[in-house]
């Protein structure tokens, strides 16, 4: 059976061509241009190397028509940079050892997608070279997301991410300085991730707690609304990472860990390690807990290796849909209907920092080392915010009387329901 046919429209500086891979092997056809320069093997198997012949021999084609002078075409040649040629060399800066600064395969895993978008769009507009990427088809590109309706936040990230590809790029020297994008991208600002108040908290616990089949999701949303840990890590959780008899957590990043087996490494996000003390009322859940042989604190509705989607589609199917009636969200609005599990992450940083927990304590205890990421998830809620306005007095005390008078410990946390 013949190998079927993958086809590639590359625009030269001169020429069309498509490119058309038979038994393995590339060939460049520039038969429908005027003139017909001909069909012609590349003598390769290999894609990234295919695009960077049919440049040369569009540079050759044009020379031996009279379409350009040698020397000027070698020269735009050697400027030129094909997106596929261009791409593999950024993927594979990004994916070199993380001894020497290589990216986590979950960061590598992010950036495929937002190359193939941007391909799509190039190729589209007939744009085959990252010299084409201009700063105006950098914008036309954005306001292409927009309209796909990607989030502001989206756009911003991706928008980066291919200013990053080419100054990477220009740094090889893969692209000339001109090449640059200057495109200004306004960060944005704060989160609309929706944070879970107090009674929402209470009735997920109680939800999933009061049915058996969802007891396990109970131990686990409990974990994430008592540590602000992420889903990732709760789900990686091992025995070894707790000492209930001293009540701590230890997350431990094993990325030059020398671990063998079957059980991958633990990684963190920020690559260091932190710990924090068991909360009092999530201790006796993790007690409760039946061990394993595979040594790690959650397991599945059918005792499996616990996924990151499987938590969060049942959580949504069987504990948020069902409470959606308690707490409605207002049409045009984000409320509990868009809680996701990331939510108890921001509900955790809210509670404590509501609380009067040290800003540092909080910012250790989620593993930040900047604390504009604790502020991304506070929150202070609406009750919250009526009890602090309600505190304001107006008295005929001296401005140094009232610093006093206000300058109390701060009340102690005990649980979610003691948190607006």
């Amino acid at each position: 059976m013949p190998t079927p046919r993958k086809n590639k429209r590359y625009i030269g500086n001169h020429f069309v061509w498509i490119l058309t891979e038979r038994s393995h092997v590339w060939w460049a056809d520039g038969r429908s241009n005027s003139p017909n320069v001909g069909r012609h093997s590349l003598g390769t198997k290999d894609r990234t190397e295919a695009f960077r012949l049919v440049q040369q021999l569009d540079t050759a084609k044009a020379v031996e028509y009279g379409l350009a002078e040698p020397e000027i075409a070698v020269a735009t040649a050697r400027e030129e940079l094909p997106l596929a040629v261009g791409r593999k060399l950024y993927e594979d800066h990004v994916g070199r050892s993380r001894l020497i600064g290589g990216a986590r395969a979950s960061t590598q895993k992010r950036y495929r997608p937002v190359l193939d978008k941007l391909a799509k769009f190039l190729n589209k507009r007939g744009i085959a070279t990252w010299n084409g990427l201009t700063d105006a088809v950098l914008e036309a590109y954005l306001g292409h997301l927009e309209k796909c309706g990607l989030a502001y936040r989206t756009q911003y990230l991706e928008g980066n991410t291919i200013k990053a590809i080419v100054a990477f790029l220009i740094e090889k020297k893969e692209l000339p300085a001109e090449a640059r994008l200057t495109v200004k991208l306004k960060k944005p600002q704060g989160t609309d991730t929706y944070c879970w108040r107090t009674a929402e908290v209470l009735a997920i616990l109680e939800h999933a707690r009061g049915r058996p089949e969802l007891r396990w999701l109970h131990d686990v949303l409990a974990t994430l609304a008592y540590t602000g840990m992420r889903i990732g890590e709760v789900i990686a959780l091992r025995w070894s990472n707790l000492d209930l008899s001293t009540d701590k957590i230890y997350l431990v990043d094993e990325t030059a860990s020398s671990r063998r087996g079957s059980q991958p490494r633990q990684t963190l996000k920020g690559g260091q390690n932190r710990s924090f003390p068991i909360h009092p009322d999530l201790k006796p859940i993790l007690e409760a807990i039946a061990k394993g042989s595979d040594g790690y604190v959650f397991r599945g509705p059918r005792l499996g290796r616990l996924k990151a989607d499987t938590v969060r589609n049942i959580f949504i199917r069987d504990v948020l849909r069902p409470l959606a009636a308690e707490f409605p969200t207002p049409v045009g609005e984000i409320g509990f209907a868009h809680g996701r599990l990331h939510s108890f992450r921001h509900f955790f940083c809210s509670w404590c920092v509501n609380g009067g927990k040290p800003q540092q304590t909080v910012m250790a205890w989620l593993g930040h080392k900047d604390s504009k990421l604790v502020a991304h998830y506070y929150h202070l809620l609406d009750e919250e915010s009526g009890r602090q306005m309600a505190g304001l007095t107006l008295s005929k005390q001296s401005p140094s009387e009232m610093q006093g008078a206000s300058s109390g410990a701060p009340n102690e946390v005990s649980g979610p329901e003691s948190r607006g």
